[in-house]
């Protein structure tokens, strides 16, 4: 019998109208870095690379998300009808207290809170939309 291989999941790809902005959303939220080669540029310079693909690593370089262009993006709109979520990104921090302190971080930078569970004595948790329509949870685990 021969040992079956699988593919490895390398990264999360989100589809925006706006690669660079998405990327840099995402950058600040979690303590993402770009992949050598994607940093945006100096000033006054042209954003080539933020144009059409960007890939954010983890502290330990490995991938973790990548923003593509992609012109005609609808932001999802639940928990209301109409656009569904499609996907989202759950992410999860130790306590009650980070989480509060993450909720202010998002907003800060940009998100919109769509579902809020913090009453939930088992998981508390949130659910936000980011700038370009993507939904990211942050709960306690």
């Amino acid at each position: 019998m021969t040992e079956e291989s699988y593919p490895t999941i390398l990264q999360t790809v989100l589809d925006a109208a706006d690669p660079r902005a998405t990327a840099e959303f995402y950058r600040q939220m979690f303590g993402l870095h770009y992949r050598p080669g994607d940093e945006p540029p100096p000033a006054g310079e042209p954003d080539e690379n933020g144009q059409d693909w960007l890939v954010l690593l983890m502290q330990d370089g490995s991938r973790s998300l990548a923003f593509g262009k992609a012109d005609d993006v609808a932001g999802t709109t639940w928990p209301e009808p109409g656009v569904p979520q499609q996907m989202h990104l759950d992410t999860s921090v130790s306590s009650v207290d980070q989480l509060e302190r993450q909720h202010e971080r998002a907003l800060g930078l940009g998100a919109r809170l769509r579902f809020d569970r913090t009453d939930d004595p088992d998981e508390p948790l949130r659910v936000y939309v980011d700038p370009a329509g993507h939904l990211f949870c942050i709960f306690v685990a």
